[in-house]
Formats: C-alpha cells, sequence, structure tokens
C-alpha cells in the first residue's frame, strides 16, 4: 500500500500467477476457465540449456510460417549487435511455430526493438515484441499449458499483465472495487 491507502498498482507481471494473468486487472482470486486451472496445476520447468541474459532477450510472436530464421535477423539487427537468434521449430516436422527469441549484447538495444518492432508486419504478419518470460518471471508456464500472455478474445482465455494487454487499474465503487472493462479486446 502507498501513503494515501492504494494498493500500488503496476501494468506488468512482476510473478507469474495464472489467475492474476487471467483476470484483466490483476486482482482476481479463483480461476475462470479451465486453462487456467491448467495452468495451475502442471508442472513446468525452465529449459535449463537456454543460455544467454534474459534481460537482453525478446520474444517475437505471431510470425508468418514462412518468415526464414534470417529475416528475423536481418529486421531485428537493425537495433544493435545480435548474440543469439532463435526461429522455435517443431522437433518432428521442422516447421515454424511462429515465434522466435533474439538476444542482444546490450540491454538498450532491446528496448529500442521493443518500442520499435511491436505490431510491425514482416511478411505480411503484425507481430509482438515482448520481453522473455521463461527466465525473467518466477512461476512462468507457456500458453500450451495454459499460461502465457496474450491470446484471442474468440478463444475466452485472455491473458494479461504484458505489453501488449497490460493490467487495468481498479477503481473503487463505494465499498467495492471495480475494473474498467469498457474497451473491447
Amino acid at each position: 500500500m502507498t501513503k494515501d491507502g492504494e494498493t500500488d498498482f503496476k501494468k506488468y507481471a512482476t510473478e507469474y500467477d495464472p489467475i492474476k494473468i487471467g483476470s484483466i486487472d490483476g486482482t482476481d482470486v479463483e480461476p475462470h476457465d479451465r486453462a487456467i486451472l491448467r495452468a495451475i496445476y502442471s508442472e513446468y520447468i525452465p529449459n535449463k540449456r537456454v543460455k544467454g541474459n534474459p534481460n537482453h532477450t525478446i520474444f517475437i510472436g505471431r510470425l508468418n510460417p514462412r518468415t526464414p530464421q534470417e529475416t528475423i535477423e536481418s529486421e531485428f539487427s537493425k537495433f544493435g549487435k545480435i548474440i543469439h537468434c532463435r526461429l522455435v521449430r517443431d522437433l518432428v516436422t521442422g516447421k515454424s511455430k511462429q515465434y522466435a527469441f533474439v538476444e542482444y549484447e546490450k540491454y538498450s538495444c532491446m528496448e529500442k526493438a521493443l518500442r520499435e518492432m511491436h505490431l510491425e508486419y514482416i511478411d505480411g504478419s503484425e507481430i509482438i515484441v515482448e520481453r522473455e518470460a521463461e527466465r525473467r518471471l518466477p512461476g512462468w508456464k507457456p500458453r500450451r499449458l495454459g499460461g502465457g500472455f496474450g491470446g484471442r478474445k474468440e478463444s475466452g482465455q485472455l491473458r494479461f499483465g504484458c505489453r501488449d494487454r497490460p493490467f487495468r487499474k481498479p477503481y473503487t465503487v463505494g465499498n467495492k472495487i471495480e475494473s474498467d472493462t469498457k474497451a473491447e479486446w
């Protein structure tokens, strides 16, 4: 709580709690969909073989399935020296899973790429660019286990607390805390 009695509000998640991430304002205490329950009860151990600095690494999602790693390297090298770029592929088919990770040499380069490439187009697809979460957020669960960030409104499994969908500040009506839910996702 702050001095004036209000709770400290953060737009972005600093730890991963599936119930809070599934809440538009981060205040829910009960899961509202089965995927959140799946995330709560799943066990996930981050990949220990992933090397590099998680604070210099970005996640790039919603890539065109035909976008090659070379295009990602070319587009993102404009912001600074890339230490490592990895387009994630299916182990069996070798097809792109439509997301990638890019690690920069400097934090400032990562920040610039975050600012300038979020919601830009590569090969005809609007991409999202976020900070890497797996090694930065304690308790992280990937989307395949009911966690993750983002999601589509149509699925009914939206996740909040990220850059694409930050938490919305709750407001008080009488003694009841409400959320500003008028905007459409």
